[in-house]
C-alpha cells in the first residue's frame, strides 16, 4: 500500500504544533495499529508508527479520532516546563555535569539516580489511566472543530478502540481500554456510569500487578 496519500491526508488533520512535534512513519512489519513510542527528551520529532495494511481496515472516522487521539497524548508530554519532576531532571543533569568535571563519583551517581527517578515519575504520569483519558477528550475537541459533534466524534472513538482490537487479533482489551470506554460511553450518553475517582484505580491497578 502505498501510504503517502493517507499520511498527507493525516497530516491535515491534526493541529499545527501536531505537525512540527511529530512525524508518521509507516511501519509494515509491526503487528500493531498505531503506536508512539514515548519520546526521549532529545527527540527531534516524535515519530507516530502506523501499519497501514491494517489502519486501512478501519473506517474513516475512525482513523481520524486515532490519530488525532495520539497527538493529543504526544502533546501532553512536557520534558522541559517547569514543574517538580522536569526540575529535578534538570538539577541532576546539571549537578551530575559539574560533579562529573571535579571527579566525584559518588556525586555522579546521586544525581544520575535522580535524574533516572524524576525521568521515571514522567514516564508513568504520561501513561497513566487520568492521562490517557485526558487525551481522549482532549482529541473529541479536536475533533469538533474538524466538523464532527461530540457525539459522533466521541463514538468513533470509542468504536475505534474495539475495532482495532479485533484488528491485532486481541480477544479482550487492556485495563486501561476498558476505562478509557467507560468514560467515553459516559461522555457520548451511551452510560450513565462515568469513571470513578481515578486515584484509586491506579492504586488498585498498581497492586494487582504484584
Amino acid at each position: 500500500m502505498n501510504s503517502e496519500p493517507e499520511i498527507s491526508r493525516l497530516l491535515d488533520i491534526i493541529p499545527a504544533s501536531g505537525r512540527m512535534l511529530t512525524k508518521i512513519v509507516s511501519k509494515p512489519q509491526q503487528t500493531i495499529v498505531i503506536e508512539s513510542p514515548f519520546p526521549l527528551p532529545w527527540s527531534q520529532k516524535r515519530p507516530i508508527l502506523i501499519n497501514f495494511d491494517l489502519w486501512r481496515r478501519l473506517p474513516q472516522a475512525q482513523q481520524d479520532l486515532l490519530i488525532l487521539r495520539t497527538i493529543s497524548w504526544l502533546l501532553r508530554i512536557k520534558w522541559f516546563k517547569l514543574d517538580l519532576y522536569q526540575g529535578v531532571i534538570l538539577a541532576g543533569l546539571l549537578g551530575g555535569i559539574v560533579e562529573l568535571a571535579q571527579g566525584d563519583a559518588v556525586g555522579v551517581a546521586v544525581a544520575t539516580g535522580l535524574t533516572a527517578l524524576a525521568s521515571s515519575q514522567i514516564w508513568r504520569s504520561s501513561h497513566s489511566s487520568q492521562s490517557q483519558l485526558e487525551a481522549d477528550e482532549v482529541a473529541i475537541k479536536i475533533a469538533q472543530r474538524r466538523g464532527y459533534s461530540q457525539s459522533e466524534a466521541t463514538q468513533h472513538l470509542l468504536s475505534a478502540i474495539q475495532t482495532i482490537a479485533q484488528i491485532e487479533g486481541r480477544s479482550r482489551l487492556n485495563f486501561t481500554e476498558l476505562i478509557r470506554c467507560q468514560n467515553l460511553r459516559a461522555i457520548a450518553g451511551i452510560s450513565p456510569v462515568g469513571v470513578p475517582d481515578m486515584a484509586n484505580i491506579t492504586s488498585k491497578n498498581d497492586l494487582s500487578r504484584h
